[in-house]
């Protein structure tokens, strides 16, 4: 029982010093996202193999029919 605090102490230290190697790592793979958002560029549009693509987005609406409820549909809820 007496070894059991240093043992949960050293696993507690482990788990605390992998999270922080996991949180560098990312924080090291977008810093450069956040620094180029900073002096307001995008990372996305200066990637390489990477186009934009024409989307053509239509404004009409086609109206749909009034949807009334019937009493067989009342009598179910």
């Amino acid at each position: 029982m007496i070894m059991l605090t240093p043992l949960a102490t050293l696993a507690f230290l482990t788990v605390l010093w992998l999270v922080n190697v996991a949180a560098a790592d990312m924080l090291d793979q977008g810093i450069g996202k956040i620094v180029a958002a900073l002096r307001g560029r995008s990372m996305l549009a200066s990637a390489p193999g990477i186009r934009p693509i024409a989307v053509r987005v239509s404004q009409r609406s086609r109206p749909r029919p009034a949807l009334h409820a019937q009493p067989r549909l009342r009598a179910a809820a």
